[in-house]
């Protein structure tokens, strides 16, 4: 199997499934594709993902309600992207934090050399 692939397209604003012109579930392909699976892999809860619990950013566990420590943060979304597959490299960069809210981007390279840039709102 390819490292690339297509994955099921989400909505950006609510975040859920799509509907192609004949009534399909519509499909994203790569390089959108693992953008939206990283972005998707840094939003996961830890515990979560009732197949593999084992992934996703513990967020209730050290991040919210605790003084977050922007590296520790970073390293965490680093980690999470790279769960995704065809992503060799992440770097999360923190821009701002400010009323509980972080800015930044994960910037990630697939294993075909595409880099692209995922935001964090």
């Amino acid at each position: 199997m390819s490292a690339l692939y297509n994955t099921i397209l989400l909505d950006a604003t609510a975040w859920d499934l799509i509907l192609d012109s004949n009534a399909n579930i519509a499909l994203a392909s790569p390089p959108y594709a693992v953008a939206q699976d990283v972005a998707s892999a840094i939003r996961l809860f830890l515990g979560e993902l009732w197949y593999d619990s084992t992934k996703g950013v513990p967020y209730w566990q050290d991040i919210l309600g605790f003084p977050p420590s922007l590296s520790q943060l970073a390293q965490y979304l680093n980690r999470a992207a790279l769960t995704v597959p065809g992503v060799v490299t992440a770097n999360t960069v923190v821009t701002g934090f400010s009323d509980r809210k972080v800015t930044g981007q994960v910037q990630f390279t697939t294993t075909d050399g595409t880099s692209t840039t995922v935001n964090l709102q």
